[in-house]
């Protein structure tokens, strides 16, 4: 087992934690009762061995089961949950465990974050993607019909749980989304880890287990600089993300997984960097090839309502006085900052995915 520190959190890293959660859970101090949030895919898989092993260290937990899928993670729903617990007599001295994807780990820490106006939460993914990126920073939130996570907060977990069993359990397609988030803070800041992933092996769990703390550690860092993302430094854990999160939206959260939307939006991302920021062909070809080589999308269905896509980037939260945020790189391994990308920009490159 591998144990990192981000923020005031603690994040433990190997296999066979998930019957250990209780024991973990009174390390970091937590006490009481507390509110297992899972969805109805995952809750059946792994909740009845996260519940015992709570019990067994003396805690008394509730379950609450949302129906899966993006569509969840609604302020109604969280509304609903918070009802919940105080049904069961949760207070201020109880916490919160998202078993779960992003989804969860988003409405979960979002709820802990409003509940007695801030309790506990402790985060076990069981995605990849989660691992490595949503579960790190303390980024919470709901969406609304006009985008994803515009309501929310930051609260760091106090304790993350990933379990690499439980990444056993996922179908190829959820597995390979989560190494968009990888990808792209490969490109972002670590040309070695790209040529690492240049020749990866799959199903070799040392160099996984090794890959996800390499991740979680180049996201603690840039977090660590800029936690409330109000300097600017975390807005570089958004490349990908502007045109990503606008397909997802156009695809109304079903067409695409959040990976697959943001490997959409890293080659978008690359299309402008070559003209704003000198990434040269044969750097962005790489970029495309590695995406596909993990079985990610780089190109749109011809019918795609792209025309959903550009309305959608208008309520970007990187948007500011009318002006974006945008992540470009000049080169594999370094990623910047840039307010030069126009709205003609995204849509050209948009019109080329």
């Amino acid at each position: 087992m591998t144990a990192l520190r981000a923020g005031a959190g603690r994040i433990l890293i190997g296999e066979r934690l998930l019957p250990q959660t209780g024991d973990k859970c009174r390390t970091v101090g937590l006490l009481g009762r507390c509110a297992i949030i899972s969805d109805s895919n995952v809750a059946q898989l792994f909740a009845a061995c996260v519940s015992k092993s709570l019990v067994s260290s003396g805690f008394r937990p509730i379950l609450i089961t949302i129906p899966a899928g993006e569509k969840s993670k609604t302020l109604k729903q969280a509304g609903a949950i918070c009802e919940q617990m105080i049904a069961a007599g949760l207070d201020r001295q109880s916490f919160v465990v998202g078993l779960g994807g992003g989804m969860i780990g988003d409405i979960s820490g979002f709820v802990a974050a409003i509940y007695h106006r801030g309790i506990p939460h402790v985060q076990i993914p069981t995605t990849l993607l989660a691992m490595v990126d949503s579960s790190i920073g303390g980024k919470t939130g709901v969406d609304t019909g006009d985008g994803k996570n515009l309501i929310g907060a930051f609260h760091q977990p106090s304790l993350v749980i990933d379990d690499l069993d439980v990444l056993k359990t996922l179908p190829r397609r959820e597995f390979n989304q989560g190494f968009a988030e990888i990808i792209k803070h490969a490109v972002i800041t670590d040309a070695k880890m790209f040529r690492t992933l240049q020749s990866w092996k799959v199903g070799d769990a040392t160099a996984l287990q090794t890959l996800i703390k390499r991740n979680i550690q180049i996201k603690s860092r840039i977090v660590g600089r800029d936690e409330r993302d109000k300097t600017g430094e975390r807005a570089l854990l958004n490349f990908g993300h502007t045109v990503g999160h606008a397909i997802e939206r156009a695809g109304n959260y079903r067409k695409f997984l959040h990976g697959e939307a943001v490997s959409l939006g890293i080659v978008a991302a690359c299309t402008i960097s070559m003209k704003k920021a000198g990434l040269s062909v044969d750097q962005r070809d790489a970029i495309v090839d590695l995406l596909r080589g993990f079985g990610l999308p780089t190109g749109l269905p011809l019918k795609f309502p792209r025309k959903k896509i550009f309305n959608a980037i208008k309520f970007d939260k990187k948007f500011e006085g009318g002006k974006v945020r945008f992540v470009v790189t000049p080169r594999i391994g370094t990623g910047r900052i840039t307010h030069d990308v126009t709205l003609d920009d995204i849509r050209e490159a948009v019109k080329q995915l």
